[in-house]
């Protein structure tokens, strides 16, 4: 992997680069503003363009996803209203008239002067995208797009025809690879250049593909179990498809986009989900007694998230403060018997799933994101607020396809089967691996392991305490989908986009903490088109709610599924 600052530094000089505008970009524009011009027609040029966009729109997705999901915090306590159709106008404009518009261009190129690898990795981004957009929106524009002048009013194409175009080009991204090119990319900033890892990238996101769509291809189980047989995927933390940002401030801002939100000059910018840290402290009061020596957390937490404070005022017998987090003087309401409600203890200080209440001045108390994967402070219990630099500077990555994700693939379907011995090994394949990546992802402090070997008998032995832990929640659940379900949850933050799939695609977990509004609506089972598509495309009908099923959800309808809405 590359140092992203120098990268962008070199391609704004040699004026190859432009990120795509958050204001809204119309499919139908002939000539996009943000796209190179002929005159700069340069495969390695395009090729890096879409490499970094591709990182960014991941990101995006990943967090509306993941806000779903309960990974990170939704603000909307009406599921018909969290997201208005203009919510997704940059995101359209980036995927097709930047992403994908620069992937025609680079193709054109590249056919005619035998540019293969350049070809291959933007075959696996195209299909990547794809994906995304039948996954979010349904059905799509695509083989009618991007034709400009020639088709302004692009028709849509069915969800699964996108999905069969998804894996068609996967397959011809992988005989790519396989085949002899002309030259090499000057930068790839995923594998440098590794097309054997490349490879297995493209075998996973097939794998993706089959998981998702299982309940509607009866071959998809064949097709994924074919792939893990050949063990050509990403089977180790060494084969992670991922995106390494940087620490630039300015000219451009390299930094991971969750360490811009949490380090600036006047706090955090963004609630960490009370839901998921509850559910990685274990529940307990806080999630460790250093007095008792006890410590019950996901050792992950203290990597996810960096607490600024302790306690956290009104929370558990601490002294209430209105002005800063009004709730913890309330009582919850009753459809949250049995959840975490306002905060966590000890300083783990986010926000509940739906909550829209104004921003009270927090920004130096509330939790932020910590080291994996943004970049920022490692939490040692040394609390002190934030400046802007601290911890990594933002030099964390956007994960796209881990290994621990196709464990946790592995167990769903072993799940399925009946399998649950080979499921509970596969599960915990999933967590040793993302154990070990998030805790060894950037060096701990000599404090962070001082305390946890005097207090705690060291971080092996508090890792072992929690997988003995969850071992016993497996052993005991009714229904151990909802276990396989969180851990493979805690492993995706980050980037959601598969959480949300798999709680369409199983009603998995359960028991996640519901929207604060008691009749919140029918859960997002797709959301509106973009504003900008749906109202200048006279083929394309606008959605008249959120409730619609994308073609492979074939689940009982909203509401009433998933379980926690």
């Amino acid at each position: 992997m590359k140092n992203i600052n120098n990268l962008i530094k070199m391609l704004v000089l040699c004026g190859g680069l432009f990120f795509a505008s958050c204001e809204t970009t119309e499919l139908d524009l002939t000539q996009n503003p943000n796209a190179l011009s002929p005159d700069q027609a340069d495969p390695d040029f395009y090729l890096n363009d879409m490499q970094i966009q591709w990182a960014y729109l991941v990101e995006s997705f990943g967090n509306t996803a993941g806000a779903l999901s309960r990974i990170d915090y939704m603000n909307g306590r009406d599921y018909a209203n969290a997201y208005s159709p203009s919510s997704f106008d940059g995101r359209w404009s980036q995927a097709y008239q930047t992403i994908m518009y620069d992937i025609r261009q680079m193709n054109a190129i590249a056919d005619e002067a035998g540019l293969v690898h350049h070809k291959a990795i933007g075959q696996v981004i195209e299909a990547h995208i794809l994906m995304i957009l039948v996954d979010f929106f349904g059905d799509i524009p695509y083989t009618e797009a991007l034709q400009g002048a020639d088709n302004l009013n692009p028709a849509a194409d069915s969800g699964a025809s996108v999905y069969a175009s998804a894996l068609g080009l996967l397959d011809a991204a992988i005989a790519n690879f396989n085949a002899d090119a002309s030259a090499e990319p000057a930068l790839d900033m995923y594998y440098g250049g590794d097309w054997a890892a490349w490879i297995k990238a493209a075998n996973t996101m097939k794998m993706k593909a089959y998981m998702t769509t299982r309940l509607v291809d009866g071959a998809a189980v064949g097709a994924f179990n074919a792939i893990v047989a050949s063990g050509n995927y990403i089977s180790t933390n060494a084969d992670d498809l991922q995106f390494q940002w940087g620490t630039n401030e300015v000219q451009p801002d390299s930094r991971h986009p969750r360490y811009r939100s949490s380090y600036t000059a006047t706090g955090g910018g963004s609630y960490m989900s009370n839901s998921l840290m509850d559910y990685m402290r274990g529940g307990f009061d806080g999630g460790y007694s250093i007095g008792a020596g006890q410590f019950y957390a996901d050792p992950r937490i203290m990597v996810y998230y960096h607490r600024q404070t302790n306690p956290t005022p009104g929370i558990a017998g601490a002294p209430a403060d209105e002005e800063v987090l009004e709730c913890g003087l309330q009582n919850p309401p009753l459809h949250y018997a049995g959840y975490i409600f306002c905060a966590n203890p000890q300083g783990w200080w986010g926000r509940d799933h739906g909550n829209d209440n104004g921003i009270p001045p927090d920004g130096f108390l509330r939790t932020l994101a910590g080291v994996y994967p943004a970049g920022g402070k490692l939490d040692d219990w040394s609390y002190g607020g934030q400046t802007n630099g601290d911890g990594f500077g933002g030099n964390g990555i956007t994960p796209m396809m881990l290994a621990s994700w196709t464990d946790f693939m592995i167990g769903e379907l072993e799940l399925v089967a009946g399998n649950e011995p080979a499921a509970k090994t596969a599960m915990f394949n999933g967590m040793e691996k993302s154990m070990d990546k998030v805790m060894n992802f950037k060096p701990r402090t000599d404090r962070f392991d001082l305390i946890m070997d005097f207090y705690f008998g060291g971080l092996a032995f508090v890792t072992t305490q929690f997988y003995n832990r969850i071992s016993a929640e497996w052993d005991a659940a009714a229904d151990k989908m909802d276990v396989l379900g969180w851990q493979y949850f805690v492993a995706q933050y980050g980037n959601g986009l598969d959480a949300y799939n798999f709680y369409r695609r199983t009603g998995h977990p359960t028991n996640l903490q519901p929207n604060i509004e008691p009749n919140p609506g029918g859960f997002i089972r797709s959301f509106y088109y973009p504003a900008s598509h749906a109202n200048t495309n006279v083929n394309i009908n606008q959605k008249d709610g959120v409730t619609q099923q994308v073609f492979w959800d074939t689940n009982p309808g909203s509401p009433g599924f998933p379980v926690s809405n």
